[in-house]
């Protein structure tokens, strides 16, 4: 039987104080935020003699660093929802073995949603290809924590994700808005703040608030996923 209302809304707020009493889940977000600063730095020396041209390659990499280090950071924190010991080297491990399904979830999440832009733009309505790109990421939402706290292989923890968005769309809706207010507009709004510090200033700030917000969402994410992939809803 569905409970896709019954929404655990609370965990957003007891969130905050599992990072604070367990910070070591922030490790493997600061270690993502630190490759992008990297490549940010290092790109332009390959990229700016050629108009750019391989700048791609590095966004690859960044984003292959983010959905890894964000799926450690998943698996640490549903052993803190868990009870159990939650030291990082056992979240390491733990995402050091599942590392390439982890991957290949992460490059599956970004190649669908590129997939749906570069279809939807065949239409030739911008509106409808971010439309589209929304509605495939919504879907998307558990596939690293699918991955990482699931096992699933890559491939699988894409279908994992559909079912647990549909056995749960209240939460998958909440989850989600959250995800945006904090990975893709905070970020976004202190970057602005910072701008007076000039460019390593500004690049830092957006760098801290990623990990930070990173490494909180793991706690939502973890929880979610666990409710609705283990509680014999489908």
């Amino acid at each position: 039987m569905r409970r896709a209302l019954n929404v655990d809304v609370a965990m957003y707020a007891r969130a905050f104080g599992m990072l604070a009493r367990h910070p070591s889940i922030l490790v493997m977000p600061l270690l993502a935020a630190v490759i992008e600063l990297l490549m940010d730095q290092i790109s332009p020396f390959f990229t700016d003699a050629v108009g750019g041209m391989g700048s791609f390659l590095f966004t690859i990499v960044v984003q292959l660093a983010y959905g890894f280090c964000f799926g450690v950071a998943v698996i640490g924190a549903s052993n803190v929802w868990r009870g159990r010991h939650a030291s990082f080297d056992e979240a390491w491990e733990e995402g050091r073995h599942k590392a390439g399904g982890i991957l290949i979830a992460t490059v599956g999440f970004y190649f669908l949603i590129y997939a749906a832009g570069y279809i939807a733009s065949f239409v030739g309505s911008p509106i409808l290809q971010i439309v589209l790109q929304l509605v495939v990421a919504f879907f998307l939402i558990y596939t690293i924590p699918a991955a990482a706290i699931g096992g699933m292989p890559g491939n699988l923890a894409i279908g994992a994700s559909f079912r647990a968005v549909r056995e749960g769309y209240l939460g998958a809706a909440i989850l989600a808005i959250v995800f945006v207010l904090l990975w893709i507009l905070l970020p976004e709004y202190a970057g602005r703040l910072a701008t007076p510090l000039g460019v390593i200033g500004y690049q830092l700030t957006v760098a801290v608030v990623k990990a930070v917000a990173l490494g909180y969402l793991a706690f939502p994410f973890a929880k979610q996923y666990d409710d609705v992939a283990f509680r014999g809803y489908w």
